[in-house]
């Protein structure tokens, strides 16, 4: 008898709901789990990345040639210094969400709401930043040419530096209507159109004689070839990419099918389209997950001004939350080496 009422307390005690795994709250323990299943899904989309860069090594983009935009500095090259910058801000943010959850733990109602309103300012620049680079991005700088092959080619100078469309190419002022659904003509919308057409490229290209086509094909010096290539600026020391010749680069712009200016889901003027399709889906993802962490810290902050954690005598809603915060800068740290260092 006595065995079985030491059963039923066991069971009690089991499953009434006291126990906490590992020391963990349940609103802890949910968080992680959703931690650990959301790294699951990171992790797959930048070894699909990784892949396809392995896979298309020859003619990936190279990020010092891409993300070189500093605010209020319009022409003036700083190849990953922004990018750099919004990677110390968001990691700053992580810093003061520690010090949000330390003063929680101390009941400190003020510091708590100090260093929440510093994490969720960091937030915001971060995605602000990040909006000001997918601009960037889309509108593009130099401009390049699709051939009827498909491949993307590039103006550079005698000295392998690059030459936007907009320095050598005169409009002809040719009349064409875009292509909409609404003209009753076409099957499917395009794009806007390009400032410039291929026709206009083309002709300017033969009245610049100094201009040669950069392709998208990448080498990497060795001893026997340094001797005959030259380094271009921008790229790193034991890379370049092939620079044809004056008669190559005519037949090239000749075969010149679309003017392409800037990236999308479609098209990318830097190189392989594939580079931009990861570029837009992995940050846009990871920067829809630092605006729902700042939409949270917010709603987090207000409880705190209200008091509403100190009514509850602890401060664990600023923990989880800090948890997640966490792991959203611990996810860019991946994407950032990743996407723009390696």
């Amino acid at each position: 008898m006595g065995a079985t009422v030491t059963t039923a307390n066991t069971n009690e005690n089991t499953w009434g709901g006291g126990n906490e795994p590992m020391g963990a709250s349940y609103g802890k323990l949910m968080m992680w789990f959703f931690i650990v299943s959301d790294a699951l899904t990171f992790t797959g989309f930048l070894a699909a990345y990784g892949f396809s860069r392995f896979k298309f090594i020859d003619n990936w983009p190279i990020a010092d040639e891409v993300f070189t935009h500093f605010p209020f500095l319009h022409g003036v090259p700083a190849p990953m210094y922004y990018v750099a910058l919004m990677t110390f801000i968001l990691i700053g943010s992580s810093v003061t969400m520690v010090l949000a959850v330390d003063a929680g733990h101390q009941m400190k109602q003020k510091k708590v709401a100090f260093y929440m309103l510093l994490t969720i300012i960091g937030g915001l620049i971060f995605v602000g930043s990040q909006a000001w680079e997918w601009k960037n991005f889309i509108k593009g700088e130099y401009g390049a040419i699709e051939t009827k092959g498909g491949s993307i080619i590039q103006f550079v100078d005698n000295t392998g530096k690059r030459v936007a469309l907009a320095d050598f190419v005169t409009p002809l002022h040719e009349t064409r209507e875009e292509h909409k659904s609404s003209n009753g003509v076409w099957f499917e919308e395009e794009g806007s159109l390009p400032s410039f057409s291929v026709a206009e490229v083309q002709a300017a290209f033969k009245a610049h004689p100094e201009l040669l086509v950069r392709t998208e094909k990448i080498y990497r010096d060795t001893k026997e070839d340094k001797a005959n290539k030259t380094l271009q600026p921008g790229l790193n020391k034991n890379k370049h990419r092939e620079i044809l010749n004056r008669a190559e680069s005519e037949v090239m712009v000749g075969n010149g099918h679309l003017v392409v200016e800037g990236a999308n889901l479609e098209r990318n003027e830097y190189g392989s389209k594939l580079f931009a399709d990861f570029f837009f889906f992995i940050t846009g993802f990871h920067g829809f997950h630092v605006f729902s962490g700042v939409i949270i810290n917010i709603i987090i902050y207000f409880n705190v001004l209200l008091g509403t954690y100190e009514k509850r005598r602890n401060y664990e809603m600023v923990e989880k939350v800090g948890l997640y915060w966490h792991f959203v800068d611990l996810v860019w740290v991946f994407v950032f080496t990743f996407f723009y260092l390696v």
